[in-house]
């Protein structure tokens, strides 16, 4: 019985437990898509003119348009399973790539950046 108690709560704890995933992972399992070959005339990675006028207009434009999507990208990149705090993490490593310097996204920006996210859907 206690093996039993064990191994459900071991099964039920990886759930809980899951970190958010880096930019560089994110960007490798879902941006690499577009933002490595240009698809859709995305911004490639590490292009700094390419992101120039990206990365002047800020994070509290491009998190939440890559939140809400922006002309082809879908939503989230197309990958709903992303948190938001996985898509801010991901804009910031392409953006820095490219000649950036922003910071990690606090919690305050994140909650910020939805609410953004959520009126542009509403529009």
């Amino acid at each position: 019985m206690r093996l039993r108690t064990l191994l459900l709560f071991g099964l039920s704890l990886p759930g809980f437990a899951l970190a958010a995933q880096s930019g560089a992972d994110v960007y490798a399992a879902t941006c690499i898509e577009c933002h490595g070959s240009g698809k859709f005339q995305a911004p490639l990675f590490g292009d700094a003119r390419q992101w120039k006028k990206l990365i002047r207009e800020g994070l509290n434009d491009l998190v939440p348009s890559a939140l809400a999507g922006i002309r082809k990208m879908p939503a989230k990149g197309g990958n709903p399973g992303l948190s938001d705090e996985e898509i801010a993490r991901a804009v910031i490593y392409m953006a820095n790539a490219a000649g950036g310097r922003f910071a990690e996204p606090t919690g305050a920006d994140i909650a910020r950046w939805r609410q953004k996210a959520d009126k542009r859907l509403k529009k």
